[in-house]
């Protein structure tokens, strides 16, 4: 395995959640694992089940926070519906403004009507007109036209009031089963943006763990964007192209 250790220099937040395809969910994880990067803390909703996760004899909560140097992250293990998800934009954000984060990433999956699953394309939505070049800087190409709804749209929207500016990486998935093709090119996508170099074929054998491996998170996932689906005014797909 090979991973450059040159860090940014800038306070950079990744944030990842279950959401199409676990791609959010697998992409963080891979790196969080890779980089060896350290848990310094947790974030706590009442609203959320009460829910504990066992790895290696470790206990963790459903939302920790992971720092190497410039580098944090915020991952959730649970799905949760937009009004949760409000809170939690609003936490990353206050979190963010402590430590000084000057970027936040998040990285997301999304159905797509013409999709080719031996393919999945990455689309880079930008919150602030700074981070435009960006996108240009590493070939992404800019989502569009659209609709974005449920959990990824509260959280947009609270970063898109929020003077940090945010970049969502969506890579083209599976809504209803774990899609390793889409998380391999969301990790490789990242990892250009944030200068780290990785290895495809571990991270095929990483993700084959982690899909057996949260099964159970995957079924909750269904649930939880089945119900979102059904909200969904007008039923308009949630991007087209």
């Amino acid at each position: 395995m090979e991973i450059s250790k040159k860090l940014p220099k800038e306070n950079i937040m990744l944030v990842g959640f279950p959401s199409n395809g676990l791609v959010g969910t697998f992409t963080i994880s891979y790196l969080v694992h890779h980089l060896e990067m350290t848990q310094v803390g947790e974030i706590e909703h009442p609203d959320l089940p009460p829910t504990l996760f066992v790895e290696d004899g470790e206990i963790l909560p459903p939302i920790r926070i992971y720092k190497k140097n410039n580098l944090f992250v915020i991952m959730s293990d649970l799905p949760f519906d937009p009004f949760v998800a409000y809170d939690f934009a609003e936490s990353i954000l206050d979190y963010s403004k402590k430590n000084h984060i000057k970027k936040i990433i998040i990285i997301s999956g999304m159905e797509t009507v013409n999709r080719d699953p031996k393919a999945p394309k990455v689309f880079g939505l930008v919150t602030h007109k700074s981070l435009e070049k960006l996108l240009y800087d590493y070939g992404i190409s800019k989502f569009l036209a659209g609709s974005i709804f449920g959990t990824d749209a509260a959280i947009i929207t609270s970063f898109r009031k929020s003077k940090i500016p945010a970049l969502v990486l969506y890579a083209e998935c599976h809504p209803f089963f774990p899609d390793p093709e889409a998380s391999i090119v969301a990790i490789t996508t990242l990892a250009r943006v944030l200068n780290v170099k990785v290895d495809t074929a571990d991270i095929q054998k990483r993700i084959e763990w982690l899909r057996i491996q949260h099964r159970n998170l995957m079924e909750q996932t269904i649930r939880s964007l089945q119900q979102q689906q059904e909200k969904k005014p007008g039923g308009a797909p949630q991007i087209y192209r």
